[in-house]
């Protein structure tokens, strides 16, 4: 049986010959769809010596091939709905650009642009400069300059700054960034000697002064963002650091993560530390994301005093961290919202939902409520309950914002199989599981048929 199985499997060849697959090589490439029908027998005939039975038919392989077409050519990257109740979600991208950021996307996608030509002197011009004088005049420092992340910024200061001397650092704020990436793993990857000082809830002023030596070459304060220490605990300011820098002539550098160039307590948010105070408090370099709380593309931000950002466009390995000109297009247009304050919740998407006011959420949230019901049955419990959205990407993490959720649940049915099926939908719907019931979350939803399963 075995070997009659293999014996009527067809050659690659004889596949080729139908219509169908003709058709296909026509519409895509003769040897990409080659190669296809050849996996195919393959994966086929190691079946059938394994001893399954399959369906062997020259219709089956067309299908399979057409099939394998169809899945390969679609975009890899979809349209999510975002009912998870996380408003920067690291894993859908984080932050929506604005309609600006796009439009220049489009620009400069579509069209040859002075990327790096100075149109005044017809020469090579740099591409930082489209950035660099925003960014001054948003936050106060000397200079400025952009690479692909803020782990990258991060890593390239300290390469540039302290390669083969000391960092030092207090215990308290050797952060995981995300994805398991770790401050005390970036600073000694970038060539340095990390010193740690003080422990994890404790560190004082005398703490640095002790660890400070020929050696050490730059003092580090990173912003613990996305976690906090509550209880008996102690840190030094920025300023205080600083005095320090100054008296040892080492420079300071705080990477402050989300970063943000607004007072959020202006919008009834909580307060996150903002880049100004940062550089008004003298540090050397300070470091965040372009796509966190500020709302842009994904970039990590990096300004302060002329002389060290100018040591670090100089290093090598700027030009393997730099951003493209799509980044640089979209982070413009997002940072020249910021010069207009009152304005700014209106137009930058991120700043939008985190400032939704509930009883707009609220009617969004009865409408997808009614809509549900109509889709899923009298079976299912479709109610509208109050809920709590959180920031996102490691910004506030104890910091919740009120908002309206659906909630759904099914006598039978399990939670995990509600939530696979609005995953499955088209677009993808990505609620969440959360004690005994399966929730949508309004917060980041404009229109409430975008949650209803088709």
């Amino acid at each position: 049986m075995q070997k009659n199985s293999l014996r009527e499997l067809p050659s690659v060849d004889e596949v080729l010959r139908s219509d169908r697959l003709q058709k296909c090589a026509d519409l895509y490439s003769i040897g990409l769809v080659t190669e296809i029908v050849r996996d195919i027998l393959k994966k086929m005939r190691g079946k059938i010596i394994d001893g399954h039975t399959i369906d062997i038919s020259p219709e089956k392989i067309e299908a399979l091939a057409n099939n394998y077409l169809e899945d390969m050519l679609k975009p890899s990257l979809k349209k999510v709905v975002n009912a998870s109740g996380v408003v920067l979600h690291t894993n859908l991208g984080r932050a929506i650009l604005c309609n600006e950021a796009i439009e220049a996307i489009k620009i400069a996608a579509c069209h040859p642009v002075n990327l790096e030509l100075n149109l005044e002197e017809g020469e090579r011009g740099n591409r930082d400069g489209h950035l660099e004088d925003i960014l001054c005049r948003l936050t106060g420092a000397e200079a400025a300059t952009i690479v692909n992340n803020n782990a990258a910024a991060l890593f390239l200061i300290l390469n540039t700054l302290a390669e083969a001397k000391e960092v030092i650092i207090s215990r308290g704020e050797l952060v995981e960034i995300g994805g398991s990436f770790r401050i005390p793993e970036v600073i000694q990857k970038s060539g340095c000697k990390l010193i740690e000082v003080g422990t994890t809830n404790m560190t004082h002023l005398s703490d640095y002064i002790s660890a400070v030596n020929p050696d050490t070459a730059l003092l580090l304060k990173a912003h613990t963002s996305n976690y906090r220490i509550i209880g008996f605990t102690s840190n030094v300011d920025l300023k205080e650091v600083v005095k320090i820098g100054m008296q040892h002539s080492i420079p300071v550098v705080e990477d402050l993560g989300s970063g943000s160039l607004i007072d959020l307590s202006q919008f009834g948010l909580p307060s996150e530390p903002q880049v100004k105070k940062s550089i008004e408090a003298g540090a050397d370099v300070v470091t965040f994301s372009g796509d966190k709380l500020l709302g842009g593309p994904q970039a990590g931000i990096i300004v302060g005093k002329e002389n060290y950002i100018r040591r670090i466009n100089k290093n090598p390995l700027k030009r393997a961290l730099r951003v493209d000109k799509l980044t640089i297009a979209a982070m413009e247009a997002t940072l020249k919202l910021y010069l207009k304050p009152d304005t700014l919740p209106a137009k930058l998407p991120t700043l939008r939902f985190l400032t939704r006011p509930v009883p707009e959420i609220t009617l969004i949230a009865e409408e997808a409520s009614r809509l549900l019901k109509q889709r899923l049955g009298k079976d299912y419990f479709v109610e509208v309950e109050n809920g709590e959205s959180k920031i996102g990407s490691g910004s506030l993490p104890e910091e919740i914002i009120t908002t309206k959720v659906v909630s759904i649940t099914h006598k039978q049915i399990p939670l995990k199989k509600i939530f696979d099926m609005f995953l499955k939908n088209n677009p993808p719907i990505l609620g969440r599981v959360h004690k005994g019931k399966f929730l949508l979350d309004m917060r980041m939803i404009e229109k409430a048929e975008d949650v209803v399963i088709k």
